[in-house]
Formats: C-alpha cells, sequence, structure tokens
C-alpha cells in the first residue's frame, strides 16, 4: 500500500449550486473566499458537468462512478435502490483502511412523497438503516431541507427537541412565500450551519489511529431558499448578474418548459404559481430569489472555511479536498427555476475544485471537460486501491487525453448529450402523447434560444451525438420499453 496516501480523504458537496456563485469563477455579488482558496491552493475546474440533473440519479453516481443508467438508480421518484454489491466510496474507504462519515445530505433513495402533510413530520427509521448499508460508520444525518421537514432524521429531530421545527416546516408549506423566506430560527439551527458544525466538531474531536474518510454535503442553496435574515447583507445586489431571457423564446409549443413557462409544467418552482407557471414571477421575485441564494451559498462559505481550518489543523497538509455540487438551478434564467428536465448550462456545469496534498497553488485551472462519475476512480485512486470496471475514468487521466468528447446527463424519461458545440436534449413529458426533442449549437448560440432540431441539415448531427453515447439497451432503460 502506498505510505503517502492521504490520511483524510473530504469531499464537500452543495445542493443545486451554479457554477457563477463562487469567486473563483467570477462572481462578484457575493465574497466566497473559503471555498476559492480550495481552488487556488489546488485545481479549477472550468469545464466540470454532472450526469443528472435531479439530486437522487446525481448522488449515486458521485458516489459509484457510474452512470445512473448503469447503477439503476435512475430517479428521484419510482425507482431503485442501489444494489449492495454495487462499489461504492464508502466501501472504498473502508476497503483501503479509512473510517467513514457522512455529514449532511444522502438522498440514495426515492423519496416518499405521498406520506408527508404539512401538519407533521413523518418517521421512516428504514432510510437511515439503508444508508449506513452503504458503508457509512459515522452519519448525522440531514437528507435534505424539505426531506428534513417531511420526515424525521438527526437534523429534525434536534430541532424540533429545541423548538423551532414547527415553525420552519410552516414556513416551507406556505405557498405564499414562493419557497424564498428567511430561517425562522437562530442562525446556528440553520440546516448548513447544523451540517458544517456537525462535520467541524467531528474533526476537532477525531482521534483514532484510522485515516479518515469524510462526505460532507450541505443540502443548501437548493429550496427552500431560506438563509438567515443576517446574511442578506452579504449581497451586493448590484452585482448579481443579469437575468438571462429573450422575449418571445417561449412562443414554440413544442419547447420543453413551454408548459413550465406558461403553466401545468412540471419544472420546481411551478408549484409556488397559482397556474404553475414561472412566467407568472414579477422581477422583484426573481431579485429576491436570487438574493436569498447567494446569502445562503455565502452562509455555506463560512461553514466550508471552518470545517477545512479544523481539518488543517488536525491533519496538516495531508488532506485530499473536492468541493462540488451535485447539480446546478436555473435561478430566473429563461424565467425559469429549479432544473427538472433542464438541459441547459446553469444546471449541469457545476464547480469542481481540488486540493491534493503538496498542491502548492501552481495547478491553476484546467478547461477539458470532465464529469462527476470521475470522482469514484480519482478518490479510490488517491486510496491506493486498484481500479474497478466503472464509467467514470481518474480525472488526470480524462485531462491527459483531452476531456470528454460527449457529456451525457440523464435521468427518467430524459437523456442530454453535448460535444461541446452541439446539444441535444429528448424529453417526454406526461401531458404529451411523444417525446419533444431541442437541438443547440452553442458557438453560434451559447444561450440556447433556437431550437434547431427541426433543420433538415441537422440530421447528420443528432444522429452523430445519439450513436456515441446511446444505445436501445439505455434508452430503454431511460425510456421504458416503448421508447
Amino acid at each position: 500500500m502506498n505510505d503517502h496516501k492521504p490520511k483524510a480523504i473530504v469531499l464537500i458537496t452543495t445542493d443545486e449550486q451554479r457554477q457563477d456563485t463562487l469567486g473563483i469563477y467570477g462572481c462578484e455579488a457575493i465574497q466566497t473566499p473559503h471555498i476559492d482558496r480550495i481552488g487556488e491552493q489546488g485545481t479549477c475546474f472550468d469545464n466540470a458537468y454532472v450526469v443528472s440533473p435531479w439530486c437522487l440519479p446525481s448522488r449515486c453516481s458521485m458516489l459509484t462512478g457510474c452512470y445512473p443508467h448503469t447503477h439503476g438508480a435512475y430517479s428521484n421518484f419510482s425507482n431503485g435502490l442501489l444494489k449492495h454489491d454495487q462499489p461504492n466510496l464508502y466501501k472504498s474507504a473502508r476497503e483501503a483502511g479509512y473510517h467513514t462519515a457522512h455529514f449532511g445530505k444522502c438522498h440514495y433513495e426515492p423519496v416518499r412523497y405521498g406520506m408527508f402533510s404539512a401538519d407533521e413530520t413523518a418517521i421512516s427509521p428504514e432510510t437511515r438503516d439503508y444508508y449506513l448499508s452503504l458503508g457509512i460508520d459515522h452519519l448525522e444525518l440531514q437528507d435534505d431541507k424539505n426531506v428534513s421537514i417531511w420526515q424525521y432524521d438527526d437534523y429534525s429531530r434536534a430541532l424540533d427537541e429545541a423548538g423551532f421545527l414547527s415553525d420552519y416546516r410552516k414556513e416551507a408549506w406556505n405557498k405564499n412565500s414562493g419557497g424564498v423566506f428567511t430561517f425562522p430560527g437562530p442562525k446556528e439551527w440553520h440546516p448548513d450551519c447544523w451540517v458544517g458544525e456537525k462535520a467541524k466538531t467531528y474533526v476537532d474531536e477525531w482521534n483514532q489511529d484510522n485515516d479518515l474518510f469524510m462526505w460532507v454535503s450541505f443540502s443548501g442553496p437548493h429550496y427552500p431558499i431560506d438563509p438567515p435574515e443576517e446574511y442578506l447583507d452579504r449581497v451586493d445586489m448590484d452585482k448579481l448578474p443579469p437575468m438571462v431571457f429573450k422575449e418571445g423564446e417561449w412562443t414554440d409549443e413544442q419547447r420543453i418548459h413551454y408548459g413550465s413557462f406558461h403553466g401545468g409544467g412540471g419544472i420546481d418552482g411551478c408549484g409556488y404559481s397559482e397556474r404553475n407557471a414561472c412566467g407568472d414571477y414579477d422581477d422583484a421575485y426573481w431579485k429576491r430569489m436570487r438574493q436569498h441564494y447567494m446569502a445562503n451559498m455565502a452562509l455555506i462559505d463560512d461553514q466550508v472555511g471552518a470545517v477545512v481550518k479544523s481539518l488543517e489543523e488536525k491533519f496538516g497538509e495531508n488532506v485530499l479536498i473536492v468541493f462540488t455540487a451535485d447539480h446546478g438551478d436555473m435561478l430566473g434564467n429563461h424565467r425559469l427555476w429549479g432544473k427538472n428536465n433542464c438541459g441547459y448550462d446553469e444546471v449541469l456545469k457545476i464547480p469542481f475544485l481540488m486540493r491534493k496534498p503538496g498542491d502548492d497553488g501552481r495547478n491553476g485551472r484546467v478547461s477539458e471537460r470532465i464529469q462527476s462519475i470521475d470522482i469514484f476512480p480519482t478518490l479510490r485512486a488517491a486510496m491506493d486501491l486498484p481500479p474497478v470496471p466503472v464509467d467514470g475514468a481518474i480525472i488526470e487521466n480524462v485531462v491527459q487525453r483531452g476531456g470528454y468528447e460527449y457529456t451525457l446527463a440523464e435521468g427518467e424519461n430524459f437523456y442530454c448529450i453535448s460535444d461541446g458545440r452541439y446539444k441535444l436534449i429528448r424529453v417526454r413529458i406526461p401531458s404529451r402523447e411523444d417525446s419533444v426533442y431541442e437541438l443547440y449549437d452553442l458557438e453560434n448560440d451559447p444561450m440556447c434560444y433556437e431550437n434547431r432540431y427541426s433543420d433538415l441539415e441537422s440530421q447528420r448531427i443528432i444522429d452523430r451525438l445519439q450513436s456515441a453515447v446511446l444505445n436501445d439497451e439505455i434508452v430503454d432503460t431511460l425510456f421504458g420499453q416503448s421508447h
């Protein structure tokens, strides 16, 4: 075994964080010095992509190094748990002699949406047991802001005992807020503060002989967008980037998100409008939403700084840190918010920073395209374990061969394929009989306004993109046998 493998390997993730929310990627509306420092001392990847726009498939892909169609957990809503013989990060870390700890959101199983009500928080003990069975030695579970409100986990039990769960639940179910409010309790009880403090305390008290693998999984800035009020002043509203939108872009009924904009659509956020229409939200709403979202990111930066400081005090330089997100959010671009069925870069292109022992700030930036399925093989190699068959690859090897020629994002009734120049998206929408397709020329239309799918000269491009990464078995998995 390698005597120089890191004493601590730490994966830090956020939920629904866009790439352009960090200073290292050009954000000026908030300051994120602690997260930026990871990339400044290590490596900043400018073109990192997730393999699904949904939490569960994306997180299971980080965990296993496989596309959703391979590991089988390809839906937030309806299908499968991971197989127990599926290699994953926790089991790999145990194999390499690491103690495994997880703080925050897991979401490796479909949420039981039908069992929840606004009046009480449900009990579901099998969720925690399933997560532990994946190889976690120590778990402090805060399994998404909404999920913690809907069903008890470690965080919501503690929040209830402290007397703040009822008010939080009431705010989250209040449609009049539009999913945007300030946290109704002391700052230290905000879910992202709770996760950060649990992780920091665990490191401070660490005294075992084992090496440590730790996943710190913040559930913000995912909605409800609920920062403590004191963080709103951390946002420079004059430096929020302008929203991307083109008048008339939602006149074509064949666009995937026509219903999301006009009503009856299924993208997150529709439900706060009486017509289920993102087009109902005015400029004041979008401005307030983006301020709260950015404020939540400022809070997370503080928490990351505290956790990393404790890691450095405990393990010195012998720590490998990866910071990334499970997907992004439209955040008002195209007058949409959320991520369901989105092939836009606002959702699929995420922050990705990595600092290894011995990094001295000279690594700089990497432009080659990598994918979130590369996390598992990269960390497994850092643990000095032999490779296992997965869809991803060690990031260093991906970069050396020029990055991915094609990126693929997928989920139930959805896929998005891109070669960097062209992007093809297919979605089956329940209210329509057939799938809806979109094709964009990113060189001439980087904001994805003009759907070129029906252009006669586009068929060759479409065929090439589909044949590069898809086969009948994959399509059957994602769209069912009658695709």
